[in-house]
């Protein structure tokens, strides 16, 4: 049977049921998966070097004649050594293998052969270790060319790989091309089956240039195009259009005790203008740990409830709700807006009683947690949602909430905020055109946090300082790190700090812990307790809330800091530093690599959300930064997330191609659009 894209790699000649379970390690189960596993990389062996013009150390590619070739032992490491003697036309060179005895039945003596890799001198000659080796041929698979390299696992090799996609090149050209012939023209493409072919198989640097050049654009072209597509598809939606008052508005700003920074009058303007529109505003607003997105929108939900309509705050834990729920009530409560929190623990009567009030249009203001995503919630008319740290909930629990609108056939406008800033790449790319409000400056006489790398030598006088410091009357926080994927890990990780402080170095002190796994009345109370100053040291876990506000708390202590990101780092010194005293932030380790030493200089360096989130998409890429579940992006090359230029190119393309035609015309391109169902949707 000739051999097809859906052949399985098992039928294939040399791929017994041993190399089929290695195959499926990296998910390759058809011949199609096996050409479409591209390579990582390329060396250039295309270049043969005489040997008499070899100037060792270098990396060299050789032709020639074997002169001789035998194995021996080696006496001191017991291990077998081939040596063989090489020669051109312009010398010879001899060449090691280490372990390899198999070689002398692949290569003897008067074959020619091509030989590649690093050549050193020892006693005065030339000599070429372990280099690949290849016999001289019409078609060559391993040099002499330019030679892909695969990302391997245990037991398959690239030189594996190589020789059983060398053996179906007649089947790449099955693939069908499902970019538009407008798109491939416009920007000078070459053709999918031969993009795949000269990654495998380049003839030449430039077509393997050519080739990279359509990979990467196929890449980012496909997510502007997903996203693009994804607000078109929004902006057919209808709105409930919300009128601004400008003396209402004003009277907020002055009641507030405080002067709006420039970025929170700017963002909130750009929102009251959105909602202003009689289509759904899908706006993010992002901005440093503290810079105000609370204030921002409470005045965005007074212009809703002045009009008429509802608003719904919702947070992702009940800590958090219930500290906006107070900053809200706080804010509106002489303009005679009524505001209501509902919980996972708000009692059954009490909830009987909002639900009401809520479907009476009697409560303006809901604020909550997921418990405002249950069935039995009627709004009498919805008109925007709130979410905040929105990567906190699914897209699934986000979309019940744009179903809850009040007036049919209408969509609530949607603000989802993050504390969490967005590398500014990523907001090109990932987020398309969503509608993007930054808050890029704190409010006045807010003072930097002082942030130190502690080695475990020096931990001893961070704790006499934190002694100091507490004595004073300020107080402390410990973040613990998370030991792994278990929550019972990280658990112990939080009690066995809490023991150890408690009962080992800050005995003098009132130390206290919180965990995700206490309920919700015990973690309040010790909430509380902290931020009224009956504790002195709050240890936690991970998943302590990143907008609890405790002004006294002056100092961040970072258990095992090189374990977390440097995004989380931010957020977690970003608890700190929010009254008028200055603030440290403590960042222990005791791993001393180079790297883990450079990334967590980088967060000492700067207090800037933004530079940091650039540094955290490069080191760690778009899956850690946004999280796997949230971004829905495919295993998308993190360089071209960061190529500003890629990124514009394929957006203007993207714009021009789905301003004339839809998606749903073009079934190839669609079926490879739908991997990307869900990504940058704030839905």
């Amino acid at each position: 049977m000739p051999i097809t894209l859906k052949t399985k790699v098992s039928e294939l000649t040399g791929v017994g049921s041993v190399y089929q379970k290695k195959l499926e390690k990296l998910h390759i189960e058809t011949v199609e998966d096996l050409l479409l596993y591209l390579p990582r990389t390329w060396e250039d062996f295309s270049k043969i070097t005489e040997i008499a013009k070899v100037r060792p150390p270098g990396t060299y590619c050789i032709q020639g004649n074997i002169w001789s070739i035998g194995n021996k032992r080696s006496a001191r490491r017991r291990m077998y050594i081939t040596e063989a003697i090489i020669a051109d036309k312009t010398g010879t060179m001899k060449a090691v293998w280490f372990n390899q005895p198999f070689l002398i039945k692949n290569m003897k003596q008067g074959d020619e052969v091509l030989l590649a890799g690093r050549v050193e001198r020892e006693y005065g000659q030339a000599l070429m270790k372990s280099p690949a080796y290849e016999k001289k041929s019409e078609e060559q698979t391993h040099l002499g060319k330019i030679v892909p390299t695969y990302k391997e696992t245990d037991g398959l090799s690239s030189r594996w790989l190589r020789y059983q996609v060398s053996r179906l090149i007649k089947v790449i050209y099955s693939f069908k091309e499902y970019l538009p012939a407008e798109v491939i023209k416009n920007q000078s493409l070459m053709s999918y089956s031969a993009m795949i072919r000269q990654l495998h198989f380049p003839d030449n640097s430039f077509q393997l240039e050519k080739a990279i050049d359509r990979l990467n654009f196929d890449e980012m072209f496909l997510l502007q195009v997903a996203v693009q597509n994804q607000r078109k598809a929004l902006d057919k939606n209808r709105a409930i259009s919300i009128r601004f008052n400008e003396e209402i508005s004003k009277e907020f700003v002055k009641k507030l005790g405080f002067t709006l920074t420039n970025a929170q009058k700017k963002a909130t303007w750009e929102i009251i203008k959105d909602l202003e529109k009689p289509v759904p505003m899908n706006r993010l607003l992002e901005g440093d740990v503290g810079s105000g997105k609370t204030v921002v929108s409470a005045m965005a939900s007074l212009m809703v409830a002045n009009d008429g309509f509802q608003a719904v705050f919702l947070a992702p834990t009940e800590i958090l709700a219930k500290q906006h729920f107070e900053s809200l009530k706080k804010m509106l409560e002489s303009f005679e807006i009524k505001v209501e929190i509902l919980t996972g623990k708000t009692k059954k009567s009490e909830r009987n009683r909002i639900l009401k009030e809520v479907k009476d249009g009697e409560v303006q203001i809901l604020v909550g947690t997921h418990a405002v995503l249950k069935e039995d919630i009627e709004f009498w008319n919805l008109a925007f949602v709130i979410v905040d740290e929105q990567h906190r909930f699914g897209v699934g629990q986000r979309a019940k909430l744009r179903q809850k609108s009040g007036q049919k056939g209408t969509m609530p406008h949607f603000l989802s905020m993050s504390a969490t800033p967005i590398p500014r790449t990523l907001t090109l790319s990932v987020y398309g055109d969503l509608d993007i409000s930054v808050i890029d400056e704190m409010p006045q006489g807010r003072k930097k946090v002082a942030t130190f790398v502690i080695p475990p030598e020096k931990k001893q006088d961070s704790y006499e300082f934190i002694r100091h410091t507490v004595k004073k009357g300020r107080q402390v926080f410990v973040i613990c790190p998370l030991i792994d994927d278990s929550e019972t890990m990280e658990l112990k990780s939080v009690t066995a700090e809490y023991e150890r402080l408690s009962r080992m170095v800050f005995t003098d002190l009132k130390v206290a812990m919180i965990h995700g796994k206490m309920r919700p009345e015990e973690k309040e109370r010790i909430m509380k307790d902290f931020a009224t100053g009956k504790t002195n040291i709050l240890v936690s876990t991970s998943l302590v809330e990143v907008g609890v506000d405790v002004p006294n708390a002056t100092i961040m202590i970072i258990e095992g800091a090189d374990r977390f990101g440097l995004a989380q780092l931010h957020q977690f010194r970003g608890r700190v530093g929010r009254g008028k005293y200055q603030s440290y932030c403590f960042l222990f380790t005791d791993n001393e690599s180079e790297t883990v030493q450079k990334r967590l200089d980088a967060i000492t360096k700067t207090n800037d959300g933004f530079k940091i989130a650039e540094e955290d998409l490069e080191i760690r890429g778009p899956g850690e930064v946004l999280g796997e579940r949230q971004h829905g992006l495919p295993d998308i090359n993190t360089k071209n997330l960061m190529d500003v230029q890629l990124i514009k190119r394929t957006k203007t393309e993207a714009k021009n191609f789905l301003k004339k035609n839809n998606v749903e015309d073009f079934p190839l391109l669609a079926e490879k659009i739908s991997r990307y169902d869900g990504v940058a949707n704030l839905e």
